[in-house]
C-alpha cells in the first residue's frame, strides 16, 4: 500500500465521517425546533409552514446519508475494486483508434457513474418533492430531460475530452498549459452560450409582458448602470413550484430571467430587491473573481494532472493497472477531489460573503424591508429551514442562514 492508497483510503474515510457527523447534527438541531417557530419570523412563518420545512430537511438529509454510504462504497470499488480496470479492458477489446478508445472510455464510465446515481434523483424528484408539493415534472418530462442532459453532455464532451488526450500523448512537457487554455475557453463559451443556446434546450423563456413592472426593472437597470438583451420569463412552474431568479450571459449579453412561480408570489417591490440582489453580485464583481478563482484552480489542477500522468504511484495507489490519458483524466474527475474536500467550507465561506455584499447592494438600491419581505415568502414557499446547525451550514451553506441573513437586512435599515 503506497502512500497514495494510504492518503485515498483516510481521505475517502474521514470525508464520510465528517458528512455523517454534520448530517445527524442538522436533523437534531432541525428536529429540536420543529414545534416552535424562531421568535424572528413568528410574525411571518405560521407554525404549520415551519414543521413543513423541518419535515422537509429530515427527508432530504435522510436520502443524503444513504446516497453518503452508496457514493462512499462506488467510489472505493471502482478505484481499488477494479472497477476502472474492467471498463478499460472492455474499451480494449474495441480495437478502436488509442485517442478513440481514451476519449470513449472517459465518457462512458463518467455516464456509467451518473447512471448509478439515477435512483437518488428519481428518489429525490417523484418522493421526497412531491410528497412536500413541490414536483411537477412528469415521468415523460424527467426522461426528456435525462436524455437531453445525456446528449448535450456528449455533443459538448467528445471533442473537449479528445482534444485533452490529443494534449496529454501529443503536446510537449508544458501540455497542460495549453489544456487549461482550452478549458478556460470551454467555459467562457458555455457562459456565454448558455442563456440562448443550451438554456432554452430544456425551458421556454419568453419576455416580460407585464409593462408596469418591465418599466420598473428597467429603470434599475438604469440607475445601477446595468443594460442587458432583455427581461425573460421561465416556465419553472413545468418542474417544481419552487421559485427563483438569475442573471445570466457575458458583456453586453446579459438576460435577466424570472421563474414564473417567484413572479406569482412576490410583490413588485420585492421582485425588484431580488433583481437588485442579482445585480449585486455584477456589481461586486462576484462573477469575474468567481471565474478567476476556477481558473487558478484549475491551473493548479492541470499541473497535478501532469504530475499524475507521469507517475505510476499515483495510477497503482488509486488500484489502476493501466497509465494511460484516459484513466488519469477518470481518477482524477472522481478520486482526487475527495482529498480536498475539505475545501469545502472555505468555498462556502466565500459565498456567503459574496450575499452580504450582494443584500447590501440591494438595500442601497431598493431598500432592505423589501428584500427581507422576499426572503420570508422564500424561505416560507421553498421550506427552507429557519433553525440550521451552525455547523452544517458553515460546512455546506453557499448562502448565509436564514436568521443570521435577515438580522444583517434589518442592520442595514440604519445605515
Amino acid at each position: 500500500m503506497n502512500i497514495i492508497e494510504q492518503l485515498f483510503i483516510a481521505a475517502l474515510v474521514l470525508r464520510l465521517g465528517v458528512e455523517l457527523v454534520l448530517n445527524i447534527r442538522q436533523q437534531l438541531r432541525v428536529a429540536a425546533h420543529r414545534d416552535q417557530v424562531p421568535p424572528a419570523f413568528a410574525d411571518r412563518v405560521s407554525l404549520t409552514a415551519h414543521q413543513k420545512a423541518a419535515d422537509y430537511t429530515r427527508a432530504k438529509l435522510q436520502l443524503e446519508r444513504h446516497r453518503l454510504f452508496f457514493d462512499t462504497a462506488v467510489l472505493y470499488f471502482m478505484t481499488l475494486g477494479d472497477g476502472f480496470n474492467e471498463l478499460y479492458q472492455m474499451w480494449l477489446q474495441t480495437q478502436l483508434p488509442p485517442l478513440w478508445r481514451e476519449t470513449f472510455f472517459v465518457l462512458s464510465t463518467l455516464w456509467f457513474l451518473s447512471l448509478l446515481h439515477l435512483p437518488f434523483q428519481i428518489l429525490r424528484t417523484f418522493r421526497i418533492e412531491a410528497a412536500f408539493g413541490f414536483n411537477r415534472t412528469t415521468v415523460k418530462q424527467f426522461i426528456i430531460d435525462l436524455l437531453k442532459g445525456w446528449l448535450l453532455a456528449a455533443v459538448l464532451g467528445t471533442p473537449v475530452v479528445y482534444a485533452l488526450v490529443w494534449l496529454m500523448a501529443n503536446a510537449s512537457g508544458l501540455w497542460w498549459l495549453w489544456a487549461w487554455a482550452l478549458w478556460l475557453a470551454v467555459q467562457l463559451l458555455l457562459l456565454w452560450a448558455f442563456p440562448k443556446w443550451i438554456a432554452p434546450l430544456f425551458n421556454t423563456f419568453t419576455p416580460l409582458e407585464d409593462a408596469a413592472l418591465r418599466e420598473r426593472i428597467e429603470a434599475l437597470l438604469a440607475r445601477t448602470g446595468f443594460t442587458s438583451d432583455g427581461i425573460f420569463v421561465m416556465d419553472g412552474s413545468r418542474r417544481s413550484s419552487h421559485g427563483n431568479a438569475y442573471f445570466t450571459g457575458t458583456g453586453q449579453h446579459k438576460r435577466i430571467v424570472f421563474f414564473d412561480t417567484l413572479l406569482n408570489r412576490l410583490s413588485p417591490d420585492e421582485i425588484e430587491a431580488v433583481l437588485a440582489h442579482e445585480l449585486g453580485h455584477f456589481r461586486h464583481g462576484h462573477i469575474r473573481k468567481r471565474l478567476l478563482l476556477s481558473a487558478l484552480i484549475s491551473l493548479a489542477g492541470f499541473w497535478l494532472l501532469d504530475w499524475a500522468l507521469h507517475s505510476p504511484a499515483f495510477f497503482h495507489g488509486l488500484g489502476a493497472d493501466y497509465t494511460s490519458a484516459g484513466m488519469a483524466l477518470v481518477l482524477f474527475t472522481t478520486a482526487v477531489p475527495v482529498l480536498f474536500f475539505w475545501l469545502s467550507p472555505l468555498m462556502s465561506a466565500l459565498s456567503r460573503v459574496h450575499e452580504f455584499e450582494a443584500d447590501a447592494f440591494a438595500a442601497r438600491h431598493v431598500g432592505a424591508d423589501a428584500l427581507i419581505n422576499a426572503l420570508l415568502k422564500l424561505y416560507r414557499d421553498n421550506a427552507a429551514t429557519l433553525t440550521p446547525d451552525p455547523w452544517y451550514s458553515a460546512w455546506h451553506d453557499s448562502h448565509p442562514p436564514a436568521p443570521i441573513r435577515i438580522q444583517h437586512l434589518k442592520e442595514l435599515r440604519h445605515e
